[in-house]
């Protein structure tokens, strides 16, 4: 998508070598999110670049998200033909859970293991917002954060991969806890039980997480990327597979450094 087109939809998207940044641009509604905005985030994870080994995840403005758009909940429509949740109740189940599944992929690529995903979190991430957080790798957070997943309370399930991250962020008691009571989480919580990485004052945020952007693109490239490979599901492996993907992982870098050193 152009940089037009995404703007249109409330998105922007600046590259700046190693670092991709995605802010969510819709101050104004707290930067909500709509269907549309979750296809474009699909696009986006599509066509970055190579070389990007950090992309940060933002909201404009004092709040990350308040979630879902409530005007995509109107039976009456928003007047301008957007593509709308409401309007999927009118779809078979089949197309129902096909149109999810493309709007899951806009989260899904910041698991991508070619780079590290970091959520800078401010004010409110709600619903959407909450899960757009959580499909991030870490999450660093203003001290005003209030992370809440609302569904519940809209009689809904949390549907755009949340809900894996969350439990292995926070296991399952605690998990169903946060989803079914649809309660919020503040930023010295988030950061006890594993929500948020860190938690700093709002004026201390965009250095914190300067940093730590400079910290990790600071290896030599593919290291991070390597090392992501090797973290990711190794709860879900043995000690014997997780073993051998060291070892080859390793051999990887072996030849990475020795062609760098000219060997």
């Amino acid at each position: 998508m152009t940089t037009e087109e995404l703007l249109a939809l409330g998105l922007r998207v600046d590259v700046d070598g190693a670092v991709a940044t995605i802010t969510l641009d819709r101050p104004e509604v707290r930067n909500a999110q709509t269907p549309q905005m979750w296809r474009a985030l699909a696009s986006v994870g599509e066509t970055l670049p190579e070389d990007v080994q950090v992309v940060v995840v933002q909201g404009a403005g004092d709040t990350f998200s308040s979630g879902l758009d409530r005007r995509m909940l109107d039976p009456r429509g928003t007047g301008d033909d957007q593509e709308t949740v409401v309007g999927l109740l009118q779809r078979s189940d089949e197309v129902i859970s096909a149109t999810i599944d493309d709007y899951q992929k806009g989260f899904t690529f910041l698991r991508d293991p070619r780079f590290v995903s970091i959520a800078k979190v401010r004010g409110h991430a709600v619903g959407a917002g909450f899960q757009l957080a959580l499909s991030c790798d870490i999450r660093i957070v203003a001290d005003d954060v209030k992370f809440s997943m609302k569904e519940s309370a809209l009689g809904l399930v949390p549907d755009l991969t949340g809900t894996k991250p969350l439990v292995e962020a926070v296991g399952y008691s605690r998990a169903l806890e946060i989803c079914a009571t649809a309660r919020t989480v503040g930023a010295e919580e988030s950061v006890r039980i594993g929500l948020a990485l860190s938690a700093h004052p709002g004026d201390e945020l965009d250095d914190v997480v300067k940093t730590l952007v400079e910290s990790l693109t600071a290896p030599m490239p593919g290291v991070v990327s390597e090392t992501k490979k090797l973290l990711q599901g190794a709860n879900d492996r043995d000690l014997d597979e997780q073993r051998r993907l060291e070892r080859e992982a390793q051999t990887r870098r072996f030849r990475a450094v020795a062609a760098a050193l000219g060997g």
